[in-house]
Parts: C-alpha cells; structure tokens; sequence
C-alpha cells in the first residue's frame, strides 16, 4: 500500500508534542501505541488522553496499563453528518496547519523519520512567527 499515515499529539493550543509517520500499510493502533510512548518520553504530566473512535477497543486498556492515563473516545453523535467535535478539531487544525507548509502538503519524503523532522521544523516556524507577533 502507498501512502503514509501520520500520527501526531498535541495540546490544547494544538501545539505538536509527539509525531509518528508510518506506512499507510498498517493499523492506526499500532502508530497511536508507538505515538503515545513517544508521548511519555516528553510529557509526564498527562492524565487524560482524547482520541477518535477509531481508536477504541483494546488500546484504552493498554494507556490504562502502561501509562495510567485515561484515554477518552470523542465519537459522533450523528452518523453520516459532519459536525465539529470537542478536542477532535484540535487535531484536525493542526494538521491544517501543517498543510500550509509546501513541503508537507504532499508526500516528498522516502523515509518516515525525514518526513516527521519535517513536521517538527514546521512547527518550530509557527511557533517563532507566533512569538515574534507578541514581542512587537
């Protein structure tokens, strides 16, 4: 399979704290399972993690385990009709921030790991230009 999927934890500012790319070949568990852990490394004072309903099932028992975080599954509460869901659009921004970037847009990259630098430098870039707004 093409492609690439990018796994990304943020705050509630929508500031990136973790990144994970991998192959679009495999499941959104196994990168949320390496995203979180990654997560852990830098942030240790997370008590509660919000994710998408994709992400249900066994892996709210493995946070609990590993980490003792409670993961929070923001589902819809209509099917088939777009809504904006609380702590959901923090991530969905983000991401939409991420795009502007030209070299994020689409994927260039031949490694993962060059393409998750990428997305750390991007992010480093608006947290400047947001910095240099304040101090004006």
């Amino acid at each position: 399979m093409k492609g690439r999927k990018r796994h990304i934890a943020v705050d509630t500012l929508g500031l990136v704290w973790a990144v994970v790319v991998l192959s679009a070949g495999l499941q959104d568990r196994t990168g949320t399972r390496l995203l979180l852990l990654r997560l852990a490394a830098v942030a240790h004072r997370i008590q509660v993690v919000f994710a998408d309903a994709a992400y249900s099932g066994t892996l709210v028992d493995w946070v609990r385990q590993m980490f003792q975080w409670t993961l929070t599954i923001v589902s819809r509460r209509t099917a088939g009709r777009f809504e904006v869901l609380p702590w959901r659009w923090l991530v969905e921004r983000t991401f939409a921030w991420l795009s502007n970037a030209r070299r994020l847009s689409k994927d260039y990259e031949i490694h993962p790991a060059t393409s998750e630098c990428f997305i750390q430098i991007t992010m480093i870039s608006l947290m400047l230009r947001r910095l240099a707004k304040t101090q004006v």
